[in-house]
């Protein structure tokens, strides 16, 4: 887990201009790599795992921004149904593998079971023991089927995590990121450390490694995960098929009924230059 830090430790972050344009950079390589994944029809299962604030959904937001929704899904599944419960515990993740030629993001996944279950008791010790046999196997199987898998675990300090937190509290907009379970994870911040580094002994294999993201700066850890996410996948330029727009024909006779026939919307963002 991420060394503790003093709470007068200063952050060194990337600075803003060299973010945006290595960003750019880098979304367009993902552009790239999706073309090259649909093309071949490869599949690709990227897992991002890591403590509440730790900067995942960011981070698969900035992988995601331009990449086609016809090839790239984000799964985040909720607690499971009373029914997903009585299934085999991997069960409801299969399901949302990744088929020819797509990218599948997990914001969380299977891991539940070795984190946020194990801490707060969710799961028996023998569910939990039997997750920590059968995962590298599951694992091992679906990279032997093609699925390149590759995991991440985002690694934020205590004193960040509490001025993520902090900051969520003050933002309308994050406040849905403030549940009871997150809060918990405050208190319970060795039991997590010691969760992690117990999956982390029985899941990090040479076959499927974690790989761990130092992310107290997200703009680092923005591009260094999508760097090595690209250096992961063997891909390569595909040649790009000429387009040519064609001309608008001249209009005929058709006429486009009154504007009184249709329900627009109100134009509220005429009235913002009035104030």
């Amino acid at each position: 887990m991420a060394k503790k830090v003093s709470s007068k430790t200063t952050v060194k972050r990337v600075p803003k201009g060299p973010y945006k344009a290595e960003l750019k950079r880098l979304q367009v390589e993902l552009v790239e790599m999706q073309r090259w994944v649909a093309k071949n029809d490869a599949r690709v299962l990227v897992i991002f795992e890591g403590r509440d604030a730790a900067g995942k959904g960011g981070a698969i937001k900035r992988v995601t921004e331009y990449l086609s929704p016809r090839h790239v899904r984000v799964v985040a599944l909720t607690k499971p149904t009373k029914r997903e419960r009585g299934q085999w515990y991997f069960q409801r993740y299969i399901e949302h593998l990744p088929s020819k030629g797509e990218l599948v993001l997990m914001d969380r996944s299977w891991y539940n079971r070795a984190g946020v279950e194990r801490v707060m008791g969710y799961c028996s010790e023998e569910e939990y023991q039997r997750f920590l046999r059968q995962a590298p196997l599951v694992e091992q199987h679906l990279i032997e089927d093609g699925i390149i898998l590759i995991k991440y675990w985002f690694s934020v300090s205590d004193d960040e995590q509490q001025a993520r937190f902090a900051a969520r509290l003050e933002d309308p907009m994050k406040l849905w990121k403030l549940s009871p379970t997150d809060l918990e994870s405050i208190r319970r911040w060795e039991d997590y450390s010691r969760a992690k580094d117990a999956m982390f002994a029985a899941t990090d294999t040479p076959g499927s490694p974690w790989w761990v993201v130092e992310s107290d700066d997200k703009r680092s850890a923005r591009l260094n995960s999508i760097s090595h996410l690209l250096d992961s996948i063997p891909y390569r330029h595909l040649d790009r098929p000429k387009i040519t727009i064609p001309d608008r024909p001249k209009a005929d006779d058709y006429e486009r009924p009154p504007i009184e026939q249709f329900h627009y919307v109100p134009d509220i963002a005429a009235d913002l230059g009035k104030k």
